[in-house]
């Protein structure tokens, strides 16, 4: 199996590259499971896969500017937005999957931190319908 470091993950909101701005991105997906276990399970538990669902925690660092994170965030409060996240800024293909689905923007942080921190920015959004992997 190879082994990676992340150096130039591609991260993209509402269509936007955001890779300048983001340090960390996470996509995580679970199955809730739903016990179906009856006695003639005869003491052990039984489960199936119940609804899928998803999030998307990014880290960026702050930049209040006319054109940068804070003016690209604050406008999609409370929207629905697409997102695509890869492991690298390459071409998609197997070794390089994206990632994309759709993500609630139900909060933004503009103002995190203490003295003598770097202005940054950690938030984490709920995915809206599937997430899907794809190499072409």
């Amino acid at each position: 199996m190879a082994k990676m470091v992340l150096l130039a993950e591609y991260v993209s909101l509402n269509g936007v590259d955001l890779s300048d701005s983001t340090r960390k991105a996470e996509v995580s997906v679970e199955v809730e499971d739903k016990d179906v276990t009856t006695y003639a399970s005869l003491g052990w538990k039984e489960l199936l896969g119940g609804l899928k669902s998803g999030e998307l925690a990014l880290e960026f660092l702050q930049d209040v500017a006319a054109t940068k994170i804070d003016s690209i965030m604050w406008p999609l409060l409370g929207q629905v937005v697409p997102f695509e996240v890869r492991l690298s800024n390459a071409t998609v293909g197997t070794s390089n999957p994206k990632y994309t689905g759709s993500i609630l923007i139900n909060g933004w942080n503009p103002i995190e931190g203490s003295v003598g921190d770097e202005a940054s920015v950690s938030v984490s959004y709920p995915t809206s319908g599937a997430v899907t992997r794809a190499t072409a």
